[in-house]
C-alpha cells in the first residue's frame, strides 16, 4: 500500500486490489495535534508588551506572565534562556508546556495573552512537573473558567 499527499487530503492507492481511498488528514490521527483556541506568539513587541503591562505569577519550574488581549483567542509565547540547558533541552521544555497547555486548553478563559518563562531548573522537569506547575499558576492568575484558587 502507498500513499501520497494532495491538498490537505491523503490518497491510498493498494496495488493489489487497484482500489483508491481519500482520507482527510484531519480524520487520521498522525500524531500531530493543534490548539484549538489559541494561536502562539512570536514577535519580540508582543511578549515585551506582556512582560510590561502583563501580572506575573512564578513557582519553582517556571513563570507566568498574564495580560487580557482584543481579541477572542489566547495567546500563548514560551521563552527559555540558554541557562536552562542546550538546544535540546530548551526544545523540550517548550513542547512540554505547548502539550501541557493544549491538554487543558479549554478551560482556560478567553482572551489572553500568556507567555511562560522557563526557570533555571526547569530543563531537570517532566511533563507531570511542568503540567502541574502551569495548572497551579493559572488558578494562581484565575485564568480558569471556574475561577481557580
Amino acid at each position: 500500500m502507498a500513499f501520497f499527499e494532495s491538498m490537505g487530503t491523503l490518497h491510498f492507492d493498494s496495488f493489489k486490489n487497484e482500489s483508491k481511498c481519500n482520507v482527510p488528514i484531519d480524520s487520521l490521527i498522525l500524531g500531530i495535534s493543534k490548539m484549538l483556541f489559541s494561536d502562539s506568539m512570536k514577535k519580540t513587541d508582543e511578549f515585551r508588551n506582556v512582560y510590561e503591562n502583563g501580572k506575573s505569577y512564578a513557582n519553582k519550574f517556571i513563570v507566568v506572565y498574564v495580560w487580557k488581549n482584543s481579541g477572542s483567542h489566547n495567546r500563548i509565547g514560551i521563552s527559555c534562556s540558554k541557562k536552562v540547558g542546550n538546544s535540546v533541552v530548551r526544545h523540550r521544555f517548550a513542547r512540554l508546556v505547548r502539550e501541557a497547555y493544549r491538554l487543558h486548553e479549554e478551560i482556560f478563559n478567553s482572551g489572553l495573552d500568556i507567555v511562560v518563562v522557563a526557570r533555571a531548573c526547569a530543563g531537570d522537569a517532566d511533563f507531570f512537573n511542568i503540567e502541574e506547575s502551569l495548572l497551579s499558576l493559572a488558578g494562581k492568575a484565575r485564568i480558569i473558567k471556574n475561577g481557580g484558587e
